[in-house]
């Protein structure tokens, strides 16, 4: 900031006194008025204002702005400390056991009392009344979470013996998992900078739900709980600015600023505190900075020098953390000790005093009144900064120091010191058992009151009382059911067709959410934004290019399409919110998100594993799917193993139909599952923008569509010379083109098998495996995919948009003798037309037919003549590079 000289001191201490009378007669806020008023006038007449996004490294809310704490401090602080402890002890005894357990304490250490002040006076349990706050709890903290519910009488003793031991069934998980404590945890956040952007969009998608009239948000909350490392992550950072833009007040970020990260200091040479404060203030929140406890405040008071502030502001966050590493002499020589001025603040203090200074995360009453400043902010999202000290309260075991985060365990020393400091019940004779303490009748009903007053229990995850849907039968899909005769039209094209109809149904329509990352005409769905319109919180302000035109690009308050812009992980992050409102708001929401299917599972696989623990309900459309399908686009663009990737999650239903009754059948089976059943899976289809014809259903196929095989054109006079083609997606189109080419060429007799899911297909063969070797004198199972081909014939010629080992994964169940071939898409992709990319990587009807002949020749079923000759007319080059390594 450039510094210019003071060439009228008398005006300029008239100036200062004026702003000091303002706030002493009318408080901060009028003075921040009048000042914000007069740099506006100023910078309208041409001044050349310095910008800072940044305040001083002080305490946002005065001393003097500190409401009564609503509770009994020291009932709360015997408790906390007895948390504290429980806490510290579930991780210790679980490494006396075995190191390989693992767990933080460090992590809780430091922010025990934000949690105890949430817990106690802030977060609302969903009752009849209220519902509910929704809290992300920052991963490595649940060792106290847990203590917390022990206490409550929520877990047992024997629960927190078994943390982290969970094959039993009776463990407590490692990380908030809804998977594995579906009654409990609400949100996984462990993958770090997940938790930051899906509370975002779990707080946009409150208001969307209260805007379009499906839930009363009233005064709920979002709070989401981070550490300042981090906000490293882009995620954590990368969707600030639509928190603000949507103006969601009813979202609030915790950043626990105790200047660590796991193996170090978060920013050794500068402070972490004041870069969020510019990059949150820079983007429209309102920040809110907790940094020093009750102690500090006599000390700034006497500082008539500023020296103490200015001290405060040059010293580094690598020093503030050494401080809090060593002790009170250490900080009155090298803190206190660096100007005269400070050093005399504090020259008749003890070393004890000094190292008793806390910060503001440790203190119980600054953070109720940083708390209660935040749930009263309007019109923009609040950040709390808070400081704190990572191990706080571990002594010599790691308080303030680089290594504990990884400490698990405590030696009977170090387990003394805490005892002592915090003044536990435990005998020198229990102390190296670390043994859990109780908490007395008094304590445990203060605790009972503070959260009945609240609602009840919490965390706590609703689901069982979620609403069933009444979802529309298949006869629904009728237009999808029939063929298109001689129209072509793409997969895409029949899903937006079932989406409409969908979206018109009178019992499900309005549930119905279509999320979109700025593709929709791409997709065909531009009818969307005239019948549903796109939401937007503010309407639409402005007239549209295209107003004239039928389908216009139209917002709304209430407008049921979610488009994303260009932002897959922010798309996802909504598709979430939707598909956990079931549990969320007791709403059940269908959610269908669309978008280029290499930038799924690939871009945001993360979060669509983050989905599968969180339980999700709903669909995601990879459209554009397959290697070769979306011509033109390049090697960035062409998706080849998005069902690969789709298999790794083991709730995650994936299919790549061909049909347009396929599309239809497998998203009314996805209803049925996910909002009749009420199963915790979600479902993956793959769309294709290549236009064909569509035949008829054929008829009673529904099941065997679902179970992920069923023979699409039979023989009924399969000739000596026959073969089974398999496929699935648009390259099953090419199967069929070559069974045509075969029994023209050379009377080559076909059946074709369409395979909507061969992940599908996988899993059902592993699982019949597992079960024979588990229970091998019980009557043995077939896979499903064995008792279908034991019914075709001939060699078997697999061909996929996809990498071969999508197909692959069914060989170990294709029927002993049965020749099997795949052909499949590896390598990059390239920028061509359809015909020659299919040409490049060998899975157009050329291809397929020429190796359905090798296999004939090999069974000896065509003459080495008619091999030549197929070799020759379908164009077979057996030198041409491996397409995967070119």
């Amino acid at each position: 900031m450039t510094q210019y000289p003071d060439i009228d001191p008398i005006e300029s201490q008239e100036w200062q006194e004026a702003i000091s009378d303002v706030i002493e007669r009318d408080g901060a806020d009028r003075a921040h008025f009048l000042l914000d008023r007069a740099v506006q006038q100023a910078r309208a007449a041409g001044a050349m204002l310095p910008f800072s996004a940044t305040t001083p490294y002080q305490n946002t809310i005065p001393t003097d702005d500190q409401p009564e704490f609503p509770g009994d401090l020291e009932m709360e602080g015997r408790i906390r400390a007895i948390n504290r402890w429980n806490a510290m002890a579930t991780v210790v005894r679980r490494n006396k056991v075995s190191s390989e357990y693992g767990g933080h304490i460090a992590s809780f250490a430091s922010s025990a009392s934000m949690y105890d002040i949430g817990l106690n006076h802030f977060w609302r349990s969903r009752s009849e009344h209220h519902g509910g706050d929704l809290v992300f709890f920052q991963g490595h903290v649940v060792p106290g979470i847990y203590a917390r519910s022990f206490m409550e009488g929520r877990i047992t003793e024997a629960q927190l013996e078994s943390f982290r031991s969970e094959v039993s069934g009776e463990g407590l998980s490692s990380y908030p998992h809804p998977w594995l404590m579906p009654d409990y945890w609400q949100f996984p956040t462990v993958s770090m900078g997940l938790g930051p952007l899906c509370a975002i969009y779990q707080a946009r998608f409150m208001k969307y739900m209260h805007n379009r009239g499906l839930i009363d948000m009233a005064d709920r909350k979002v709070w989401c709980f981070l550490g300042d490392g981090e906000m490293d992550e882009p995620e954590s950072l990368g969707a600030i600015s639509l928190a603000a833009r949507e103006g969601l007040d009813n979202l609030i970020f915790v950043i626990n600023c105790n200047l660590q990260r796991l193996d170090g200091p978060v920013r050794g040479n500068a402070k972490i505190v004041q870069e969020l404060e510019g990059n949150f203030r820079g983007s429209g929140w309102d920040v809110i900075k907790l940094l020093w406890g009750r102690g500090w405040d006599d000390l700034l008071e006497a500082d008539t020098t500023g020296r103490l502030r200015q001290l405060m502001e040059e010293t580094v966050d690598g020093d503030y953390q050494t401080f809090k590493s060593k002790n009170g002499a250490y900080i009155r020589e090298h803190f206190f000790g660096k100007y005269p001025e400070t050093a005399a603040l504090v020259a008749d203090w003890t070393d004890d005093q000094i190292w008793n200074l806390r910060r503001g995360g440790h203190d119980t009453q600054k953070v109720y009144t940083a708390f209660k400043r935040a749930t009263e902010s309007k019109g923009q999202p609040v950040c709390l900064l808070v400081k704190t000290v990572k191990g706080y309260g571990m002594g010599t075991a790691g308080e303030g120091q680089n290594t504990t985060h990884q400490q698990k365990k405590l030696g009977e020393d170090q387990l003394r010191a805490m005892r002592d400091r915090f003044q536990i019940p435990v005998s020198d004779e229990d102390l190296a058992k670390a043994p859990f303490v109780q908490l007395n009748n008094a304590q445990k009903a203060y605790l009972a009151d503070r959260r009945q007053a609240l609602g009840g229990a919490f965390p706590v995850r609703h689901w069982r009382d979620a609403p069933k849907l009444e979802i529309p039968s298949l006869d629904k899909f009728d237009g999808q059911i029939k063929g298109t005769g001689d129209r072509e039209i793409s997969t895409t094209m029949a899903f937006v067709r079932i989406l409409t109809t969908l979206l018109r149904d009178k019992k499900i329509g309005k549930q119905v959410v279509p999320i979109v990352p700025d593709e929709s005409r791409t997709f065909g769905m531009e009818g969307l934004f005239r019948s549903v319109g796109i939401y937007n919180p503010l309407g639409q302000n402005y007239t549209p290019e295209d107003a004239d035109q039928m389908m216009f690009y139209k917002e709304s308050k209430d407008g049921q399409v979610l488009q994303e812009g260009i932002n897959e992980a922010g798309a996802m992050a909504d598709w979430m919110a939707a598909a956990t409102s079931y549990s969320v708001h007791g709403v059940p929401m269908i959610p269908f998100f669309i978008y280029y299917s290499m930038f799924g599972f690939q871009r945001i696989g993360d979060l669509a594993w983050a989905a599968g623990d969180s339980r999700c309900r709903g669909f995601m459309l990879g459209g554009t799917a397959g290697r070769t399908t979306l011509n033109g686009e390049g090697l960035q663009h062409e998706d080849g193993h998005s069902h690969v990737l789709a298999s790794t999650i083991p709730n995650c239903i994936s299919y790549d139909p061909t049909f347009s009754f396929e599309v239809a059948v497998i998203v009314q089976h996805g209803l049925q599952r996910m909002f009749v059943d009420q199963e915790d899976v979600y479902f993956y289809l793959t769309l294709m923008n290549e236009n064909y014809q569509h035949p008829d259903m054929p008829e009673g196929v529904e099941e065997q569509i679902i179970k992920g095989l069923y023979c699409l054109q039979p023989e009924a006079k399969p000739a000596k010379k026959h073969v089974t083609l398999m496929g699935s997606g648009t390259i099953l189109v090419q199967a069929i083109k070559a069974a045509e080419m075969l029994k023209e060429d050379f009377g080559v007799t076909s059946e074709i098998w369409s395979a909507t899911s061969f992940n599908e297909l996988a899993r059902d063969g592993q699982d019949a495996v597992r079960w024979n070797r588990l229970n091998p004198l019980s009557e043995q199972r077939t896979p499903y995919v064995t008792e279908q081909l034991q019914k075709a014939s001939g060699p078997i010629i697999v061909a996929t948009d996809y990498m071969k080992t999508f197909a692959e994964q069914i060989r170990a169940y294709v029927p002993e003798g049965s020749s099997f071939t795949v052909l499949g898409t590896d390598g990059y992709g390239r920028s061509d037309s359809r015909v020659n990319l299919r040409r490049f990587f060998e899975v157009d009807a050329n291809h397929i037919a020429a190796a359905a002949m090798v296999d004939l020749y090999k069974q000896g079923t065509v003459t080495k003549a008619e091999l030549t000759k197929a070799l020759k007319k379908y164009d077979i080059d057996g030198a041409k590079p491996n397409p995967r390594l070119v």
